[in-house]
């Protein structure tokens, strides 16, 4: 299967089972969504989703946040992991917020990148899923996807990115991205398809006789 033919399969297949996907993390500002995407970071989205409504009952906005003392942040946090970093960074980036943008969340990803405990990775799912602007955050397994779907070359996920907006249409990011995630966490997970098991990856590389192992991010 040539790569254009692989491309046109991967987006109708996704599409097909995934017309409408919904964000993992929920909240009810762009604030909240920096909040807990910042906390996702080697954590679940389904933790993260139970540990945010007790913090945002205590904060709703960046005003708020400011003045939850970091220690309380902390150990309401503490199941997403990396808590002192974490907390410290919530509370930093909301202080910034409110002395810089009047509380608002800026939409502009090297602004946000700025911002502490805000990388590359999160500043795109911000600026995708906050402000509806196209972009393609890559973690890691939508990095390990897109190699073993001959999509990228696998060296970093910078390198994933670059691949990956260049063969999707760029209307297509946003939805696509949480496509590939929801078709991973169902289908192509890191134990449970090895290359060889999926639908996607069966019909990709029909002729795959070894198990593919993805280079690491």
């Amino acid at each position: 299967m040539l790569k254009s033919e692989r491309i046109s399969f991967i987006q109708a297949k996704l599409s097909a089972l995934y017309p409408d996907p919904p964000i993992p993390l929920v909240s009810d500002n762009v604030f909240q969504l920096l909040v807990a995407v910042l906390l996702s970071a080697q954590c679940t989205d389904e933790r993260v989703n139970k540990v945010t409504p007790k913090l945002f009952s205590l904060a709703v906005d960046a005003f708020q946040m400011e003045n939850v003392p970091i220690e309380t942040i902390y150990q309401i946090i503490r199941p997403c992991g990396l808590a002192p970093r974490k907390s410290k960074a919530i509370s930093e980036l909301s202080r910034i917020l409110v002395q810089e943008y009047d509380g608002q969340v800026p939409n502009d990803l090297k602004l946000l990148e700025q911002l502490p405990g805000v990388g590359h990775k999160t500043a795109s799912v911000v600026v995708s899923q906050g402000f509806g602007k196209p972009a393609f955050p890559v973690d890691t397994h939508i990095h390990r996807l897109a190699q073993r779907w001959g999509l990228s070359s696998g060296k970093n996920v910078v390198k994933t990115e670059e691949d990956l907006k260049k063969f999707f249409p760029k209307e297509s990011w946003n939805k696509l991205h949480l496509q590939i995630i929801f078709y991973g966490r169902e289908f192509c997970t890191a134990r449970g398809c090895d290359g060889r098991t999926c639908e996607i990856c069966r019909t990709c590389f029909p002729k795959r006789s070894r198990a593919f192992i993805a280079k690491k991010s």
